[in-house]
C-alpha cells in the first residue's frame, strides 16, 4: 500500500487547499474511525489543536467523520502536540490527532494522527488509512453514532505531567526565563509551567489571534526570543514552535543553543548518571558530525535515521533507545513522553544549569560544531529537479570534492515543496561553495521543468 496524502509529519497542505481541505478531513475521520475500532466498546477519539485560523474548520469536518464512524469525540482546543500523545493514552483513547502544520505559517495547516499507545502512525498504518479513504465510508447505525465533548481541564492535566518531569529536589527559583509560545499551542501551558516551578518569567508570543502563529516569533524565528532574553537580562530564554514539539533554547548572550547541544547535553548526563538506555543517542542525517565525535569520546554512541522525528521515534522504540531527536530542535525523551516534547526537553536544560552553577552560555554549549551550512530551494511539486542529469553531475563532483572530510545530505522536505541542501565538513570555504553549486544546479533545473 502506499501513500499520497501523508507526509513525513503527517497530512500537511495550505489550508482549504488539497490535501487541507474540509471533505478531506471527514473523509479521513471517517476512515481512522474505521480503522481503530477495536471490539465492541464505544470508542473515542481525542482531538487537540494549534491556534490556526483553520483550527476551526477542520475540527469540526474531523469531528464529524469520526462521530459518523461511531466514535466519540472529546475536543481539547489548543494543546501542545505532545500533550494530545499524552492524553490519548491517559484518557485509553483508541485514536489521538493533533491539528497543527507546526512550525509553517498560518495559511497551512496539518493533521498529524496518534495510536491508542500515544505514538505516532506507522507509514503502514498511514497507508491503510489512506486506502479505506479510497473505499465507500461504513457508518455506524442511528444509535451508534458517536458522541462530541469539549473537554475543559486538558491543558492543566498537561502542565501538571510536564512539572513531574522536572527533578523533585530542584525549582527555577531566582532564575529569569524568557518564554516564547510562538503564538502557538502552548501560549498558556508553557509559562504556567515555568512560573509554577518557581521561575521569574517574561512572556512573549502569548497573544494568538489566528492569523500569527510562527510570525517573527517561536523556535523558527528566535530574533525575537534572543532580543528579550538580553534586553531584560534573563538567564535563558525557551523559544518554541506553533505545536510546541521543537525547541531552541537561546543562552544569557543572546545566542541560540540548538538540537544538537541539547542532545549532547541530556545524552551526556543520563549516560554518567546510568539512565541512558542503548548507550547511545538517536539522531537524524542532519545532526552534525561534532555532536557524533563528541558523544563518542564519552563512550555513546549515534544512531542516526532519516529526516522526521517519528522515524526518530521509530528507531528509538526499535532499540531500545530512550533519548533522541533532531537538529531543528524536536526532542524526543521516551521516558516521559511518545513524541518531540520542546518544554520538557527545556526543563531537563534547565535542571543542568542550576545544577552545573555556570552561566547558560558554559554549562549549555558543549561542542564546536563543525561549519555546515543548509539552504532550501524552492521547486513545483510536478518538477522532479533531483532527476535531472545536470543536477546529478553536480552532486557527484560536490561530493568529490568533500572527499570523506565532510558530508553532503540532499533531500525533498515532506513538509513543503524545497529541496534541502545540507553539507558540513573541516574546510567552510569548501562547504560553503559546496552547496551553493547544488542549490544552483537544483534552482536552474527547478525553472526550467516549470516552462
Amino acid at each position: 500500500m502506499t501513500r499520497s496524502i501523508f507526509g513525513t509529519d503527517g497530512v500537511r497542505g495550505q489550508a482549504n487547499t488539497h490535501p487541507m481541505t474540509a471533505e478531506i478531513a471527514m473523509k479521513l475521520g471517517q476512515a481512522a474511525g474505521r480503522r481503530f475500532q477495536r471490539g465492541g466498546l464505544r470508542h473515542r477519539a481525542v482531538i487537540g489543536k494549534d491556534t490556526r485560523l483553520s483550527g476551526y474548520m477542520i475540527e469540526s469536518a474531523l469531528q464529524a467523520g469520526l462521530t459518523s464512524a461511531g466514535m466519540d469525540v472529546f475536543l481539547l482546543g489548543p494543546v501542545p502536540t505532545p500533550a494530545v500523545g499524552m492524553l490519548t493514552r491517559s484518557m485509553r483513547a483508541d485514536l489521538g490527532v493533533m491539528i497543527s502544520a507546526s512550525h509553517n505559517p498560518y495559511q497551512d495547516n496539518g493533521i498529524k494522527l496518534f495510536g491508542p499507545d500515544g505514538f505516532k502512525l506507522s507509514d503502514a498504518e498511514e497507508a491503510e488509512i489512506e486506502a479505506l479513504m479510497g473505499r465507500a465510508p461504513t457508518h455506524a447505525a442511528p444509535d451508534q453514532i458517536g458522541r462530541a465533548k469539549r473537554v475543559e481541564g486538558g491543558a492543566a492535566r498537561y502542565v501538571e505531567f510536564a512539572k513531574a518531569t522536572f527533578p523533585k529536589h530542584l525549582r527555577l527559583d531566582g532564575l529569569k526565563i524568557v518564554i516564547d509560545c510562538a503564538n502557538g499551542a502552548a501560549y498558556q501551558t508553557a509559562p504556567d509551567v515555568l512560573w509554577e516551578l518557581g521561575a521569574d518569567i517574561v512572556k512573549i508570543g502569548v497573544s494568538p489571534n489566528g492569523a500569527n502563529i510562527n510570525a517573527g516569533c517561536g523556535s523558527t524565528a528566535p530574533e525575537a526570543c534572543q532580543r528579550a532574553v538580553v534586553e531584560h537580562g534573563a538567564h535563558l530564554g525557551v523559544a518554541l514552535d506553533g505545536d510546541a514539539d521543537r525547541v531552541h533554547v537561546i543562552d544569557e548572550t543572546g545566542r541560540i543553543v540548538d538540537g544538537d547541544q541539547l542532545m549532547a547535553l541530556i545524552a551526556g548526563r543520563w549516560a554518567a548518571a546510568g539512565r541512558l538506555s542503548g548507550g547511545a543517542l538517536v539522531a537524524t542525517v542532519m545532526s552534525n558530525l561534532g555532536l557524533e565525535r563528541w558523544l563518542a569520546a564519552r563512550g555513546v554512541g549515534l544512531e542516526r535515521t532519516r529526516v522526521g522525528d517519528r522515524y526518530v521515534v521509530e528507531k528509538m522504540r526499535a532499540g531500545g533507545y530512550n533519548v533522541g531527536g533532531e537538529q531543528s530542535g524536536h526532542i524526543i525523551l521516551s521516558d516521559f513522553t511518545t513524541t518531540g516534547d520542546g518544554l520538557i526537553a527545556a526543563l531537563q536544560a534547565l535542571a543542568a544549569l542550576i545544577e552545573d552553577g555556570r552561566p547558560a552560555s558554559q554549562a549549555l554549549r558543549l561542542f564546536e560544531p563543525l561549519p555546515q551550512v543548509l539552504r532550501s530551494v524552492r521547486y513545483d511539486r510536478a518538477a522532479r529537479p533531483l532527476e535531472d542529469a545536470g543536477v546529478v553531475r553536480v552532486i557527484a563532483a560536490a561530493e568529490a570534492r568533500l572527499n570523506g572530510a565532510g558530508r553532503l545530505v540532499i533531500r525533498a522536505s515532506g513538509t513543503e515543496p524545497v529541496i534541502r541542501v545540507m553539507a558540513e565538513g573541516e574546510d567552510a570555504a569548501i562547504v560553503e561553495a559546496t552547496v551553493g553549486a547544488v542549490c544552483e544546479a537544483v534552482g536552474k533545473a527547478a525553472c526550467a521543468a516549470a516552462r
